[in-house]
């Protein structure tokens, strides 16, 4: 009973930590710019790979995030920086977005109805990664992995529960994302077009405060 005590403390300390930084309805938001043309079953498709990459990418962080940035030789600043650019990138093109049909003529050069494009893949790129799973996370995760080591908590809690907690935090954004749909309805299509302008500049604004904050970063590092 103690121990499962003991559990369910590490397990709340983990998700208090980690959902503020995840914040799952900033995930939504984007969703929402980014899905306009989509189906409701594409959306529930998106929300449930978006969900498994967001587990994959922190499990992984945890267990051997410090490793694979040491084989590679990636530091935190270049995480930041290299992820404040996809991040200002997916902004533009979502404040400056392109045209997503392609008139086609038939025999006698009449235009007919036009063909709309597949549905992006947003699951990974955005959305999991820099979106949710950012560089603000992995950062996290990687602190936490190094200092729960050294902590009271029993071994065996020790290894557990940071999957229970990726897990936990992945199905409750899996819960926001598949809601995206319902909020798609209610605002509209001129509705969503408007947030995904507005999330387009915020992202872009983002994207370029991360490249700010690994450059101070990498100045401090020489004073």
């Amino acid at each position: 009973m103690n121990s499962m005590k003991l559990l369910l403390e590490a397990i709340a300390l983990g998700v208090t930590t980690l959902l503020p930084l995840v914040n799952p309805l900033s995930t939504v938001a984007l969703m929402l710019g980014l899905a306009g043309n989509m189906s409701q079953a594409e959306i529930r498709r998106q929300a449930a790979r978006a969900s498994m990459y967001v587990f994959a990418i922190m499990v992984l962080a945890f267990y051997g995030g410090q490793a694979i940035m040491s084989v590679f030789g990636i530091s935190l600043p270049g995480l930041r920086i290299g992820g404040g650019l996809i991040v200002a990138y997916i902004g533009f093109r979502m404040l400056f977005p392109t045209q997503t049909q392609v008139e086609i003529p038939d025999a006698d050069g009449r235009i007919i109805e036009p063909r709309t494009h597949a549905a992006p893949d947003i699951a990974f790129v955005p959305l999991a990664m820099p979106t949710t799973a950012g560089p603000g996370t992995i950062a996290m995760l990687i602190s936490l992995a190094s200092s729960v080591r050294v902590s009271s908590f029993p071994n065996w809690i020790i290894w557990v529960a940071p999957t229970l907690v990726c897990l936990l935090i992945s199905i409750i954004l899996w819960l926001c994302l598949r809601s995206a749909h319902r909020i798609m309805r209610f605002f509209g299509k001129s509705g969503i077009d408007a947030i995904g302008r507005m999330m387009g500049f915020l992202l872009a604004c983002m994207g370029v405060q991360f490249v700010i904050n690994g450059v101070l970063e990498i100045t401090r590092q020489f004073k």
